[in-house]
């Protein structure tokens, strides 16, 4: 007896059901090796979401021979790097189930933020974004310009576009909070200053995101999670204390997310960091993250291989000598390249 013929469609649907369909996404959440994909060609307001896993090859690095018209894997060893996929990333994806996928290309970036990781491995934080949202408090924990200066010069370095927010303006009067802050208001940066608790500053906050990628950086503590709850509160993160001990913050975020924002775009919630390792880079590599140099380098000082440290006749020495450059900021620039985690002269 002859099969009776099928629609179309149901063929279709057959087909599609045995011949996975390569599609394309964006991660929007990753931990322990599994990642939150969402369709890139779902324009639904409610889009799908698929739990994927990855492709064993995108976690090893390959050595092909060479000289020959046939490429061969003459060497594979695991991945330098902590987690080859990150939040932000786009990703090409086959659906093998219906919210369950397999990674198996990781599409190229546009720009990320990344850190040295466990082992010296780098781990990307967040990909494809703008803005880097860099997080401190006035008080409680008290703010380490130090440290702030690594975030800054790693935004500057991946050529992202940082903003300093100032969070728990509550604790102290507003003139005070704007003077701990000052030499960076003096240095270009845009600084804002908001309270997460009395929602100060929030609607600023919300303009600066509004049609950006953005990830929130900074210390554990500072109230990153609390900011992001009160410029889209259905977000709901989870928000912790600070050691009364230690006056330390606790790791609530421990996971890497991206959100959309309501009034467009998209913002990546990231956990707190007690340190920041700074990528790999030359002295003059690290004297082009601090912008307030600029004006100075660009004139020649008397050697041409000067380091700005202990040189005679350094355009740089100079202007911190005449007040033009912070004499702390031009300190922790050499911090940082004397430590090494600025690389070599």
């Amino acid at each position: 007896m002859a099969k009776k013929p099928q629609p179309a469609d149901r063929l279709e649907e057959e087909c599609r059901s045995v011949i996975p369909i390569l599609m394309q996404g964006m991660v929007l959440h990753a931990h322990s090796g599994a990642y939150m994909v969402q369709d890139m060609a779902d324009a639904s307001l409610q889009p799908t979401l698929y739990r994927c896993i990855l492709k064993g090859n995108l976690k090893k690095e390959f050595t092909y021979s060479e000289g020959s018209n046939v490429r061969r894997v003459t060497r594979t060893r695991r991945a330098r790097v902590a987690d080859p996929v990150a939040v932000g990333d786009r990703v090409a994806f086959y659906a093998d189930g219906p919210e369950t996928g397999l990674i198996v290309e990781i599409l190229p970036r546009e720009s990320r933020f990344a850190r040295k990781g466990f082992r010296g491995r780098e781990q990307t934080l967040v990909s494809n974004l703008d803005t880097l949202i860099v997080v401190f408090a006035c008080a409680e924990p008290a703010p380490d310009y130090w440290m702030l200066d690594r975030w800054l010069a790693s935004a500057h370095f991946y050529g992202l576009e940082p903003v300093i927010v100032v969070n728990k303006c509550d604790l102290m009067p507003a003139a005070q909070a704007q003077s701990l802050f000052d030499e960076y208001c003096r240095a270009g940066y845009r600084v804002l200053f908001a309270s997460a608790r009395q929602g100060a500053g929030i609607e600023e906050l919300r303009v600066a995101l509004a049609h950006r990628v953005a990830a929130f950086t900074g210390p554990s503590g500072v109230g990153k999670s609390s900011l992001l709850n009160a410029v889209q509160p259905e977000l709901h993160l989870k928000v912790g204390e600070i050691g009364l001990v230690t006056w330390k913050g606790r790791h609530t975020t421990t996971t890497r997310s991206l959100f959309p924002l309501e009034g467009g775009g998209w913002v990546a919630d990231t956990p707190g960091l007690r340190s920041l390792a700074l990528p790999e880079m030359n002295r003059a590599e690290l004297a082009e993250c601090f912008p307030e140099f600029d004006a100075w380098l660009a004139l020649p000082c008397r050697f041409h291989n000067c380091c700005h440290d202990s040189e005679p006749g350094c355009r740089l020495k100079e202007a911190v000598e005449q007040g033009a450059v912070s004499r702390r900021r031009y300190l922790s620039f050499l911090e940082i390249a004397r430590s090494g985690t600025g690389g070599q002269t």
